[in-house]
């Protein structure tokens, strides 16, 4: 595998770092909105990687090595020395069904040879829980699926994720991964500490809840918000909720839209009804040693043999959390994997993997989500 990595800032992309490609077959382009409208971007991509397919994600925030940006490009270019990649995309309307999209974007890839398909979707309109049991439901048993949800910094207005150009905007693309000395490991952990009672959800439709222990949720999360209410749903980040249903473990949702006239908070997964539900706020250090764990679990996917790529993908939540300290999260990463892995990534509205190998691939909310890959 051959991994070359550029940013762009201002109006010219800086000198490559991490190898060289001859003949990659992919580029991840992640950056703000603004930027990734830019066409001159996109043209300078196409020189340099021809023949690549150029999928671009924004953020709130862009990972390259250690280094965690805001307002630049960060473009990786892969090339599989043995393998192949293919990529399906769907546009994303109004009131999309996540379910049908999945399962459509699992049937378009061919399935002989996939490992694992990487997902990169519109992050405000989606449902992602559903977005990933349709890919998982279409998918053959033993392919993974990891990836993430686009974000838009701290302003939750519109997102995009753009294919060879930049336009259209609102889609999700899955990128299906072939070759049989491709070895990819993942993982996926926190670090929220709970506090406050556990209540029952118990009323909810899809990612909307409306009513914890049959009160209107918005009215409980202003409550214990206090002098944070006034900021949602942008304040929320800072007050996830975990959820939890009679079996498994416990996921984190983050609040991506209020309804004031419904009381209600829209979320970027399920929060089923029935399920039990806690708020949780932040632990520096838990947090920082929960993206080493993820880390480590993602080595033990592949019996700790060497990544040469890591995507990373973080909520925006634990950036704004973390604020100066964000670095130390992505360090802590290196520490675990090494010098000779190439990091990349993107902090996200919500993160796509298992928590574990032997886990169901679930859509997460402030957690650092690692994908590995080697060829070795």
């Amino acid at each position: 595998m051959y991994i070359e990595q550029r940013v762009r800032t201002g109006t010219a992309w800086g000198a490559a770092s991490g190898g060289r490609t001859t003949n990659p077959q992919l580029v991840l382009v992640f950056g703000p909105r603004a930027a990734l409208g830019d066409r001159a971007a996109w043209d300078d991509l196409a020189r340099m990687y021809a023949g690549a397919r150029i999928i671009g994600c924004s953020t709130a925030g862009e990972i390259a090595g250690v280094h965690v940006l805001d307002d630049s490009l960060v473009a990786t270019a892969i090339e599989l020395e043995h393998g192949r990649i293919a990529v399906a995309a769907t546009p994303v309307g109004e009131a999309p069904d996540g379910v049908a999209i999945g399962a459509e974007l699992a049937a378009r890839l061919p399935r002989d040879g996939l490992v694992h398909v990487l997902v990169i979707s519109e992050g405000l309109e989606i449902n992602g829980s559903a977005l990933v049991a349709g890919l998982v439901g279409e998918l053959a048993s033993g392919v993974g699926v990891t990836g993430g949800l686009s974000g838009d910094g701290a302003r939750f207005e519109r997102t995009c994720v753009c294919l060879d150009g930049p336009e259209p905007t609102q889609q999700v693309v899955a990128i299906g991964l072939y070759g049989e000395r491709l070895h990819i490991g993942y993982g996926s952990r926190g670090g929220w500490d709970p506090f406050g009672p556990e209540r029952r959800i118990t009323r909810s439709t899809g990612n909307v809840l409306y009513e914890l222990d049959g009160e209107p949720a918005l009215d409980l999360y202003k409550r214990y918000l206090d002098q944070h209410a006034a900021g949602l749903p942008a304040t929320g980040l800072l007050f996830p909720l975990a959820i939890r249903g009679e079996t498994g473990d416990p996921v984190v949702r983050t609040i991506l839209a209020i309804d004031e006239a419904a009381r209600s908070l829209r979320f970027a997964g399920n929060v089923p009804t029935g399920y039990r539900a806690r708020m949780m706020k932040a632990n520096l250090e838990r947090l920082v040693e929960g993206a080493a764990s993820a880390a480590r679990t993602a080595l033990a996917c592949t019996g700790a043999a060497p990544a040469e790529l890591a995507i990373l993908v973080s909520c925006v939540g634990r950036k704004l959390v973390l604020k100066q300290r964000i670095e130390e999260e992505v360090e802590s990463v290196r520490d675990v994997l090494g010098e000779r892995t190439v990091l990349m990534g993107f902090y996200s509205y919500g993160e796509i993997s298992p928590f574990a190998a032997a886990a169901p691939c679930e859509l997460h909310n402030q957690t650092m989500t690692i994908t590995t890959l080697s060829e070795r």
